[in-house]
C-alpha cells in the first residue's frame, strides 16, 4: 500500500493523487486483476472508498483508490468542481494508468464504486470497455438524485431552477475569486431531513469519518452539468459487463440500485441486500460493509478470473 500520483491523460494539466493497495505476497514478475475505487461525491480516498480498496486487495487484487479530479490531493480549479463527466473520465484515466504498470493484466480490470461514485463507474463502463465487471455500494445517479430527490419524489421539470442556479454561479464566479458553493451533504446536523442524511452530515463533518480534504460540498456550476447527466445514459444497449449491487434493505437511495439494473443490457447482473442497512451504514459500518465485501470479493473473483492469480490458487 502506498500513495502515488500520475497524470490525468483526459487533462495532463491536473495530476491525480491515488492509493494503491497490494496483495499479501506481491511479486511484481506476475500479473495481477486490478479494481478501481470511485469515492462517494464529496468524498475522498481516505474514507469509504479507501476502506473497500483495502479490503479487496486481501482478496488477491491490486486496487486504487484516488481523488477525482479538482478535488481531494488531486489537481485542478476551480477546487470542489463536481463535474460528472469529469469524474466518468477520471475512472478511465485512473484505468489508463493502470494500463501502464508491467504487472497488471490488462484483459483483467473491474471497477467498482460508493454512492456517486457507483453511478461514475457504471457510466465508465458504458463507454469504457476495458471495464470488465463492476460492482455497487449504495448506488446514486447524480443527475437523477438531483432532480428526483433522494427517494424519486420529484419531477424532471421541477429541477429546472437548479439549472438556473447553476448558470447564474457561472456569471457570479467569472466575476469573484471566491466560488459559489452548495452543500452535497449537510453541513449543519439541524440542515438534514432525515436521519439517513443526518448521517451523512455526521460521516463528513465530524471525527466519525472527517477528513480536512474533503470539506463536504461542490461549485454551485456544477449545477449545470449535474441536473442534466445521466449516469446510466445508453445502459439498455451498451452496459453489458456482469454486475453486482449493493444496497441496504432501509436505503432511501436503493432505488437507484434498482434503476440500474433495470436498465442495464447485462444478463449477468445481481442485486444483494443488506438487511437493515440504510446508505450511509454501507460506508463504515464495520458489520454493513463486511457483508457487502463478503460479496463483492468473490464476485471480482470470478468475473476477473484466470492469468497468474488462478494459477496461484491451483497450485
Amino acid at each position: 500500500m502506498g500513495k502515488i500520483s500520475f497524470t490525468n491523460t483526459n487533462n495532463p494539466t491536473i495530476t491525480m493523487a491515488a492509493v494503491i493497495n497490494f496483495p499479501e505476497g506481491f511479486d511484481e514478475g506476475r500479473k495481477y486483476p486490478a479494481i478501481v475505487v470511485s469515492h462517494p461525491g464529496g468524498g475522498v480516498k481516505e474514507q469509504t472508498a479507501g476502506t473497500y480498496a483495502r479490503e479487496l486487495a486481501k482478496a488477491g487484487f491490486v486496487t486504487i483508490a484516488y481523488d477525482a479530479s479538482y478535488q481531494g490531493e488531486s489537481g485542478g480549479e476551480p477546487r470542489q468542481l463536481e463535474n460528472p463527466h469529469i469524474r466518468t473520465e477520471d475512472v478511465s484515466a485512473v484505468i489508463d494508468y493502470l494500463t501502464t504498470l508491467p504487472y497488471i493484466d490488462q484483459a483483467r480490470i473491474g471497477a467498482m464504486g460508493i454512492c456517486a461514485g457507483a453511478g461514475y463507474t457504471a457510466n465508465a463502463a458504458i463507454q469504457d470497455r476495458r471495464i470488465k465487471a463492476i460492482g455497487t455500494v449504495s448506488a446514486v445517479n447524480i443527475g437523477s438524485m438531483f432532480r428526483n430527490g433522494w427517494e424519486n419524489t420529484a419531477k424532471d421539470a421541477d429541477a429546472l431552477p437548479y439549472i438556473v442556479a447553476g448558470s447564474n454561479a457561472r456569471t457570479a464566479d467569472a466575476a469573484n475569486a471566491v466560488k459559489a458553493r452548495m452543500p452535497l451533504a449537510p453541513e449543519k446536523e439541524s440542515d438534514a431531513p432525515n436521519e439517513e442524511l443526518r448521517q451523512a452530515w455526521e460521516y463528513y463533518h465530524t471525527p466519525r469519518a472527517e477528513c480536512p480534504t474533503a470539506p463536504g460540498f461542490a461549485t454551485l456550476r456544477s449545477l449545470n452539468q449535474i441536473i442534466t447527466y445521466d449516469a446510466y445514459h445508453k445502459a439498455e444497449a451498451f452496459l453489458t459487463q456482469p454486475i453486482l449491487c449493493v444496497a441496504g434493505s432501509v436505503a432511501g437511495s436503493k432505488w437507484m440500485s434498482d434503476d440500474l439494473l433495470a436498465r442495464a443490457a447485462s444478463i449477468d447482473k445481481a442485486m444483494h441486500i443488506v438487511e437493515g442497512a440504510n446508505h450511509m451504514d454501507l460506508y463504515d459500518g464495520q458489520l454493513y460493509v463486511a457483508e457487502a465485501l463478503s460479496v463483492l470479493a468473490p464476485f471480482f473473483t470470478e468475473k476477473l478470473a484466470g492469468g497468474d492469480t488462478a494459477r496461484q490458487a491451483a497450485e
